[in-house]
């Protein structure tokens, strides 16, 4: 028969598992009062659990006072001394002692073979000492055994703990994918209280950070650190904030040195010195990105102080000492590159671990590149970058989704900038060209294979459209609805996972480029080094290098660009209309001077191809004068033009037309232009929905959508066309068998984009040509209804005829005079 005392302590251990400390104090207060002198196993463990409560409260020190006095009592038998040391070694794990959480949890794991839920739950633990030690196979052999166990227990939750953690051992490998799968899949079952859900979050917040998205990693960093601090959870709420300084130093030294230092001064307070250790190498990271320079930006002439390099130096061997060498090196690493770019002391051979993770090979790639700069050897420089780049385009290979491509591109936009830099320095059309195409394809190097079916994906889709529409119809805002926050989260998980790689483009040389390219086209390829902005011109039989204006006049040109013709486009008459035309065609001027007037100086070829950096993704390239009178395709990469451009097309090409609500001329649009097909399919009203839509999308060669857009500045993929059941979110592509060959959006902001870590720019023109639609024809600002309606219309009796869609559209413009900013991209032509 089971005693009060017994009652009250497995009362105060499912309190305590759930984070509601307080009430499990005074449970165990409860307990110790009514155990009995003969009951010493029970009063040992009331021990050991307020020594668990204790320490997750903020008093480590406590803690192990409290359960090496339990340990000490007489009489116990050898399974409660085994939970006790299991005890001791979660106090050692949260205090930083590794080797010694090691030691004490091996040690319950082989004194409790008969209590086989007692010995999962501290293999459990014992993976995470495994895994800060490095020890990632050894920490993943614990994690499926312990699955494996509670699975044959029917122990739901503690199995989805485990499988979690399978997740962030993957994490700790590099791979994201499968990081995510595990994480996405132990989610439902692991969050079942707010303090399990926030250590679920904390994981996984690791994972956008490394995937490239520190922004949202930051804003649930923040929200663990507070459900944390409401529990009184102050070494939880800590290593949350240790995590968003980390998490900062990727875009916000300042706050990141501000975050790091309270967190340092948190983890003293409780006498962690491990974790201490740390948060001041990150803080000493942070104040040394101010040395290092920004991104893109060339550094500071400031060099290193005395007492930077000491304090360098001792919080190097703190971290050595507590078996952190990958942060250590990481330390040691942004202390040698401030030195390489201030003319400081340089050391010898760099030292990195062998386990090194991805952020310590590219570090080390990037401080030699920095040395070899310093010693004025720029062929080297190069060669130490691409190394890098190298690197991590091959960790990318492993990912297929356009949205984790083009994320974990921010770690090497470091690299990128120093490359460019260095290229465009060297002078040489070959070198700038192929670091243009490096730049290019840091995020578009994999063509990915289509996902198989996925209908649990298209339900929550589905779902976040019914949201969408319910937050409109009551006028509120659906991205702040926290349903429609869980289901976006979810469904970009799903596609992060879901999308596998396919192929790999090998990058085309310069010559190849050359040869490949007719009499009267020209490729023209924007290289932007993070301060300056150059073109280089490529036709069949030359090359040159053009260093444009200085660029703070560019960007004065860019600035109310889009506003100007979000105007011109909305007022069409009266006596306002004719001065803004006039105002947009003198801005027009300006920029295809600054932009165009040198770079074509050189070439008078009918149809240029260009590529751009994200910067240059809201230009109209249509509407500058300069290209006009061109045939005009915006390529992803010459790689990619070149590849795509002579694929095979339908002999007989079909067509598909959509109308979503509210389009004013949509339906006599897509009428005029659907005339110019043979039996072509049309959808709309009650009839254009999404699913319809996807149906559609599989079966014609050319797509046309009419329909308003909207652009999700902070996450592209949910950028969207309104249909008559909801939006065609960018994740719906993925949903389409097989997509049309060519695709033309008719929709406000169909062509905009969002940029990411200064290069690559992603939208639904992106989305289309990344899941390998050919080209798409697309606008990034209002179009006014009438140029849509008549363009577009005029574009297609050429397009069936079997014209490109950069010869249509420029066909189309000629015949109807009208200059809108339709413009292709993908392979026009």
């Amino acid at each position: 028969m089971t005693s009060a005392a017994e009652e009250l302590h497995r009362a105060a251990v499912e309190l305590s598992v759930v984070g509601r400390y307080a009430a499990a104090r005074r449970t165990l207060a409860r307990a110790a009062a009514v155990a009995t002198e003969d009951e010493a196993d029970v009063r040992a463990r009331i021990l050991g659990t307020s020594a668990y409560v204790q320490h997750r409260t903020g008093d480590p020190a406590a803690a192990e006072r409290t359960c090496r006095d339990a340990l000490a009592m007489p009489g116990l038998t050898p399974h409660t001394v085994a939970i006790l040391a299991g005890q001791m070694g979660v106090i050692s794990l949260h205090g930083g002692r590794l080797e010694d959480a090691v030691t004490w949890l091996s040690r319950a794991i082989a004194d409790l073979a008969d209590d086989r839920p007692a010995a999962a739950r501290n293999l459990l633990n014992r993976s995470v000492a495994l895994m800060q030690l490095g020890r990632l196979r050894e920490a993943d052999a614990d994690l499926e055994a312990a699955a494996a166990t509670f699975a044959s227990l029917g122990m739901t939750m503690d199995e989805a703990q485990a499988r979690h953690n399978v997740g962030y051992v993957a994490l700790l490998s590099g791979d994201l994918v499968r990081a995510l799968e595990s994480m996405l899949a132990a989610r439902p079952d692991a969050a079942a209280s707010p303090v399990a859900t926030a250590i679920g979050d904390l994981d996984r917040a690791e994972v956008l950070r490394d995937a490239g998205l520190p922004r949202e990693a930051e804003r649930t960093l923040a929200h663990v650190a507070h459900v944390f601090g409401t529990y009184r959870m102050r070494q939880s709420r800590a290593e949350a904030e240790f995590q968003l300084a980390r998490s900062l130093l990727s875009h916000d030294a300042d706050r990141a040195r501000t975050v790091a230092a309270a967190a340092a001064r948190r983890f003293r307070a409780l006498g962690n010195d491990a974790w201490a250790a740390r948060a001041e190498g990150i803080r000493l990271r942070a104040a040394l990105a101010g040395e290092v320079g920004s991104r893109g930006s060339p550094p500071p002439a400031r060099r290193l102080t005395r007492a930077s390099r000491a304090a360098v130096a001792a919080s190097v061997e703190q971290l050595v000492r507590h078996g952190f060498q990958n942060e250590a090196a990481s330390l040691r690493l942004t202390a040698a590159l401030a030195d390489a770019r201030t003319g400081g002391l340089v050391p010898g051979v760099l030292r990195i671990p062998k386990r090194a993770s991805m952020e310590v090979q590219l570090l080390t790639h990037e401080v030699r590149a920095a040395r070899a700069s310093r010693n004025g050897r720029p062929t080297q420089v190069r060669a130490n970058i691409a190394r890098g780049l190298d690197t991590l385009a091959e960790w990318q290979r492993s990912f297929g989704s356009l949205d984790l491509q083009t994320s974990v591109a921010m770690h090497g936009a470091s690299l990128m900038f120093a490359g460019l830099r260095s290229a465009l320095a060297s002078g040489r059309p070959d070198v700038v060209f192929e670091w243009s195409e490096r730049a290019r394809q840091l995020s578009q190097q994999v063509a990915p294979l289509r996902p198989p079916p996925d209908p649990e994906m298209a339900a929550e889709l589905a779902q976040l459209r019914m949201l969408r529409a319910e937050n409109a119809d009551r006028g509120g805002d659906w991205l702040s609805d926290p349903r429609a926050a869980a289901l976006r989260e979810r469904a970009r998980e799903r596609q992060w996972t879901a999308v596998r790689s396919g192929a790999a483009y090998d990058r085309i040389s310069l010559t190849e480029l050359q040869e490949g390219l007719e009499d009267g086209t020209a490729f023209v390829t924007y290289v932007f080094t993070g301060v300056e902005m150059a073109a280089l011109v490529v036709t069949s039989d030359r090359t040159a290098v053009h260093r444009l204006r200085p660029w703070a006049d560019i960007q004065r040109l860019l600035s109310g660009l889009r506003a100007d013709l979000d105007v011109s486009a909305s007022i069409r008459s009266g006596p306002v209309a004719s001065v803004v035309r006039a105002a947009l065609e003198e801005r027009m001027s300006a920029l295809s001077s600054a932009l165009l007037a040198d770079v074509l100086s050189s070439t008078d070829a009918r149809r240029v191809a260009l590529t751009i950096p994200g910067i240059l993704s809201g230009v109209p390239w249509a509407m500058l004068p300069a290209l006009r009178d061109r045939v005009l395709t915006v390529a992803v990469s010459a790689t990619q033009w070149q590849h795509r451009r002579h694929g095979t097309g339908a002999d007989r090409p079909t067509a598909g037309f959509a109308v979503g609500p509210r389009v004013a001329r949509g339906a006599e649009e897509t009428a005029v232009a659907s005339h110019a097909w043979h039996a072509a399919r049309t959808l709309s009203g009650a009839t254009a929905t999404v699913d319809a839509l996807v149906a559609m999308g599989s079966e014609v060669d050319v797509l046309h959508i009419a329909a308003h857009g909207r652009h999700a500045a902070d996450n592209p993929m949910f950028s969207g066309l309104e249909l008559s059941d909801g939006t065609l979110f960018g994740y719906d592509i993925d949903l389409i068998d097989k997509v049309p060959d060519t695709i033309i959006l008719s929709a406000c902001e169909g062509g905009r984009s969002s940029v990411r870590w200064g290069e690559e720019a992603i939208g639904m023109t992106r989305i289309w040509l990344h899941a390998g639609t050919r080209s798409v024809v697309a606008a990034p600002v209002i179009v006014a209804d009438d140029d849509a309606c008549e363009l577009l219309g005029a574009m297609h009796e050429r397009l069936a005829a079997g014209a490109s869609p950069s010869e249509a559209l420029a066909a189309a413009s000629e015949r109807t005079g009208i200059v809108a900013p339709f413009q292709v991209h993908g392979a026009g032509f």
